[in-house]
């Protein structure tokens, strides 16, 4: 209980820590206010319940600590590993991280523009309808490009790159150190995921054996390129130990946890054209996807492995279990 005791200390007392806490509650609030009673932006079922969206947010912040929590409580006998010495020295780490970040921006802003020309709609690092409403029906080349775009400029091209510049691949974060922990966390990550998804949405159940089988393979390998490769690597194997290197533990958590949603600032249902509409935008990813991008980050710090996040917490749920309806519908599989 001391220990549990001085750790939560140690994490209130950290200026990281207060800085992340404080941003949620504004941007809560701001999401509200700048929404004036109706949500205008094409997310989630009840637009005019724009309150009722952020108090999910928090709900999912809330029930992702506990799982969190979970984790920690599975590995507490396992030692943790030390991503910074993954990483080169600082002036070196502090370069790499801001080349990475400058050729990431240029990739998602071209593929906005690249999508909206060919498709009518940005290529994102998720799905019209990923997790949310879907707007629109996608054709089978635009979901082909969409994973390959991703796939090759997002994780295939970093993750040669920094190979090329010498970086093994435990250094990156891709080979298990502890293969039996890993898998424990998987499984059970992935067992409460499978269930929420499946009990709390449904969708899957939904879909004919025949939708489920071939519709869910599809979406399992489509997101495994289009999103699922392109966050670990470009985060979790490469960024995630220079924010080790050159921040504090905390500090390198909560930034890998950051980074998730802002590799999502473009997505479908995101709106640019106007000041109000921009700001409430990037609230709402960031509302969406850091609580997420929190059990990635976690999950990626404790085990010093970024699989362990893909097949617990992304590839199969919730891509596959909540969005192979996408992929059915798109792909007009009966």
């Amino acid at each position: 209980m001391t220990s549990f005791g001085s750790k939560l200390g140690y994490l209130v007392r950290q200026r990281s820590f207060q800085v992340a806490l404080f941003l949620w509650v504004l941007i809560s609030v701001a999401a509200v206010v700048l929404c004036h009673g109706t949500m205008p932006l094409q997310i989630g079922p009840h637009p005019g319940k724009p309150a009722a969206m952020v108090i999910s947010s928090s709900i999912a912040l809330i029930f992702i600590v506990l799982e969190i929590g979970l984790v920690a409580l599975i590995t507490r006998r396992r030692a943790l590993p030390d991503l910074a010495a993954r990483a080169p020295e600082p002036s070196v780490a502090l370069r790499e991280t801001i080349a990475l970040w400058l050729y990431g921006a240029l990739v998602l802003l071209v593929g906005r523009f690249i999508g909206l020309h060919f498709f009518g709609e940005g290529i994102a690092m998720h799905l019209n309808g990923s997790l949310v409403g879907a707007t629109r029906v996608q054709s089978p080349a635009e979901v082909y490009t969409w994973a390959a775009y991703n796939g090759v400029l997002l994780a295939l091209i970093p993750y040669v790159v920094f190979r090329m510049r010498g970086y093994s691949n435990q250094q990156l974060n891709l080979k298990s150190s502890n293969l039996k922990s890993d898998l424990i966390v998987i499984a059970v990550v992935l067992a409460i995921g499978c269930f929420m998804d499946l009990t709390l949405n449904g969708n899957f159940l939904r879909l004919t054996h025949h939708q489920q089988i071939v519709g869910g393979l599809l979406s399992f390998v489509f997101h495994l390129f289009g999103t699922d490769l392109p966050i670990m690597i470009f985060i979790y194997s490469v960024l995630m130990p220079r924010y080790a290197k050159l921040t504090a533990p905390v500090t390198a958590f909560l930034l890998g946890a950051a980074s998730y949603p802002a590799m999502h600032v473009f997505e479908s249902w995101t709106r640019y054209d106007s000041l109000p509409n921009s700001l409430l935008s990037a609230i709402v990813v960031f509302l969406i996807f850091f609580p997420p991008g929190l059990m990635k980050s976690f999950l990626t710090l404790r085990t010093g492995n970024a699989w362990v996040h893909v097949w617990g917490f992304h590839a199969i749920s919730p891509h596959v279990t909540v969005d192979t309806r996408l992929i059915v519908r798109d792909f007009d599989i009966r």
